[in-house]
């Protein structure tokens, strides 16, 4: 008799696609670009409301000074945090629980005077730690090819939110039974959007320290991040025997000197020129919008090339303008000087990141270059609105101080020259 044939066993069915994972990438992709813009729109939010109130609030001329002190000083301290932030908790919960020091900040600084000061410390202390990470989060969680378009995303967007807020807060003063604290209380609607925005990437960070895929797109934990789990050495940049970082930090100090002591003192200038103050006020929205259009342009140029030094040129040439108009006509064309002066401080802000991506040859690089060239650029900085308001005293005009703020625009450009290329 023979054998039985054995049973063939039916071959298993095709693999179906997962027809659902490029929905999900999508939706992942979605969820991360929204966050980041999120983030983005806040971050510069509580630094424009002073200008605008000012005028019309009854602030001391020592009270707006130390205000505008407080930003550029604590930013300058606390930028070295972010790289012990990273270390320890990488990108994405460092970036979120800046967003909530932050929302805590701007709660704070609706209670009073002494909360103004308080809080305002709270914000620039999470904005040290946005400034120094978002150029790594950028280029660890977006193709090569979109940095500077993020990069003029975050500018554009940080603009956008700060103008917004900065043209709705005479308005809200003026509603509120004039009451400065209720007009500065708008700053807590976009800080709470940030935080809620940037939540879901705490999912990306899970997933890349437990080796399980993230939400988004990203890449594997480099070692020496610190955001697999482990303990790691900072790294360091050896900035004694190296001239790009100091060009970098010289570049960003000259320009973040620049932009905050025309944030803090346009308004008191263009008034001292003649301009209503509640006119005043809304130049400085127009020049925060000018901000936001510089800042998303030139980071986009200037990603597309291996050398920036044309568009460091270019920003210097734009401000040298603006600076100029309020020098011999400031209440002839406030609005124009307000957006030419927007654009070129706004494009170098922005800039700035894209130099650090571009210089640096990794995360940990970027990282290093981003946290001491803001260190020492911020405490520069910090410099400007003080002595801004100490030559206007003594002079009792600002032709001075913007003669001063004139050369600061020069010596800038001068910084430039090693950070606007790669050196061969």
């Amino acid at each position: 008799m023979s054998a039985p044939t054995p049973a063939v066993r039916p071959a298993d069915p095709p693999a179906r696609p997962a027809t659902g994972a490029p929905f999900r990438t999508t939706l992942s992709a979605a969820v991360l670009v929204t966050g980041f813009v999120l983030l983005s729109l806040n971050t510069r939010v509580a630094f424009g409301q002073l200008g605008p109130l000012a005028p019309v609030a009854g602030f001391s001329t020592g009270a707006v000074t130390l205000l505008g002190l407080i930003p550029p000083l604590c930013m300058g301290l606390f930028a070295p945090l972010a790289s012990v932030v990273r270390r320890r908790f990488g990108e994405e919960r460092g970036l979120f629980g800046a967003s909530v020091l932050l929302l805590a900040g701007a709660v704070v600084r609706m209670l009073g005077l002494p909360g103004l000061f308080a809080g305002t410390v709270l914000v620039s202390i999470a904005t040290a730690v946005v400034n120094v990470l978002v150029p790594v989060f950028v280029r660890s969680r977006f193709q090569h090819r979109r940095v500077g378009v993020m990069m003029g995303v975050y500018a554009l967007s940080m603009g956008a939110g700060s103008a917004l807020v900065a043209a709705l807060t005479v308005p809200v003063w003026q509603a509120g039974g004039h009451s400065w604290e209720l007009a500065i209380g708008l700053a807590v609607i976009p800080a709470a959007l940030a935080a809620a925005g940037i939540a879901p990437q705490l999912g990306h960070a899970r997933g890349r320290r437990t080796g399980r895929p993230g939400t988004g797109r990203g890449t594997e934990a480099v070692p020496g991040t610190g955001a697999g789990g482990g303990k790691s050495a900072p790294v360091t940049v050896d900035a004694g025997g190296r001239g790009l970082v100091w060009s970098l930090t010289a570049f960003f100090g000259f320009q973040t000197l620049l932009f905050y002591t025309t944030l803090a003192w346009l308004p008191a200038i263009l008034v001292d020129a003649g301009v209503a103050g509640t006119v005043a006020g809304g130049m400085q929205s127009l020049f925060i919008l000018g901000v936001a259009a510089g800042g998303f342009l030139l980071p986009v140029l200037a990603a597309a090339r291996t050398d920036q030094r044309p568009h460091l040129a270019a920003v210097v040439l734009v401000c040298a303008l603006g600076y100029a108009g309020l020098l011999v006509a400031p209440g002839a064309a406030p609005a124009l000087w307000a957006l030419v002066l927007g654009a070129g401080l706004g494009g170098g802000q922005a800039v700035a990141g894209v130099l650090y991506v571009k210089r640096g040859r990794d995360h940990e690089h970027v990282a290093a270059l981003s946290a001491f060239a803001q260190t020492g650029g911020y405490l520069l900085a910090a410099t400007g609105p003080v002595a801004a308001s100490v030559l206007h005293t003594a002079t009792g005009a600002w032709t001075v101080p913007l003669l001063v703020l004139t050369g600061a625009l020069a010596l800038s450009l001068v910084a430039s020259l090693r950070a606007g290329h790669d050196k061969r």
